[in-house]
């Protein structure tokens, strides 16, 4: 089983939708049963909560079911998930000052490193934006996760 935890700040936007868009991504290559994948936020600002309305909203207007309590990052992530890919270069420092091992460091992934178009290094925060924003995000999340997905498939021989 490979898992896979997808980080953002508060787990309400980008780190949930990339959640539910990887899952609908690996079902369409039958490859669901291979993986377990969730999403949390740095911070615990929203625990318990569901993702932000704009986030399901363009999930759903993509095509992909969306179902997720939000929850924070907590130390035993980083030993337990196989890869952990944050969002942006401030979560990925905040999740390596959770880390003990130096084995953490190669587990801790920027979501643009698998962007093909390399148009940016981070995945731009929504939350203050509208729909435009929330569809933006999720087309810079289509195209990372089809590069993070080749990744995984040649390295683990899927």
């Amino acid at each position: 089983m490979i898992k896979v935890l997808f980080v953002c700040l508060g787990n309400i936007c980008r780190s949930p939708l990339a959640e539910a868009l990887f899952k609908h991504k690996i079902k369409l290559e039958s490859l669901s049963h291979r993986f377990e994948v969730d999403s949390c936020g740095t911070g615990d600002y929203h625990i318990g909560s569901q993702p932000d309305h704009r986030t399901i909203k363009v999930a759903h207007q993509n095509g992909v079911e969306i179902f997720h309590a939000c929850r924070q990052l907590k130390g035993d992530d980083l030993d337990y998930f196989d890869y952990i890919v944050a969002m942006d270069k401030s979560n990925h420092s905040d999740i390596l000052q959770w880390s003990t091992q130096k084995i953490h460091e190669e587990k801790v992934l920027l979501m643009r490193n698998f962007d093909i178009m390399q148009t940016g290094t981070e995945v731009p925060d929504p939350y203050h934006g509208g729909d435009r924003e929330f569809q933006e995000v999720y087309s810079i999340l289509d195209r990372c996760l089809n590069g993070f997905i080749s990744h995984v498939k040649l390295k683990h021989s899927l």
